[in-house]
């Protein structure tokens, strides 16, 4: 694997491993900003409140635990390369859902809708990078020379 693949992609994970452990680290507070967001469907409210009930946790805090955990696995596993690409669709996905969810383009105006843009915008980014590393096909294992291979080539002059 070329050494700049490796150093981009561990550079990378970097972002995923630092937001996760910052979200795992002051709970309360990302759950405050989840929570001002989070809408849950009607037809959601009942296994939402089925599951507050089983774990004693808002809902909001279950998303920024969840959220948190699979950051941090996602990054673990893309700067290891070890189920990389299934976990980066995974945390496309992800960052696509809270893109849309946190940043509201839509109801703002001026300066405020500016950053918003620019906020989904990185994201939009962030999940072209998950894309191709999703999107990376496997590498075939590096062929080693047997003792025949090398045996040959010293008779080939």
């Amino acid at each position: 694997m070329p050494t700049l693949y490796v150093i981009g992609r561990v550079l990378f994970a970097i972002l995923f491993m630092a937001s996760g452990a910052a979200k795992l680290l002051d709970i309360p507070a990302a759950a405050e900003i989840v929570s001002a967001h989070l809408v849950i469907p009607a037809s959601l409210t009942d296994i939402a409140t089925q599951i507050e009930g089983l774990t004693g946790l808002p809902t909001a805090q279950l998303i920024v635990i969840l959220g948190g955990i699979l950051e941090v696995a996602g990054g673990v596993a893309i700067a290891a390369n070890f189920g990389a690409r299934a976990l980066a669709m995974v945390l496309a996905i992800m960052l696509a859902i809270s893109a849309v969810a946190l940043h509201d383009v839509w109801n703002t105006a001026g300066v405020e809708r500016t950053a918003a843009v620019f906020e989904i915008l990185k994201s939009v980014a962030l999940i072209g990078a998950l894309l191709m590393i999703a999107g990376r096909p496997r590498e075939a294992a590096p062929v080693r020379a047997t003792y025949t291979d090398r045996a040959s080539s010293y008779t080939d002059f």
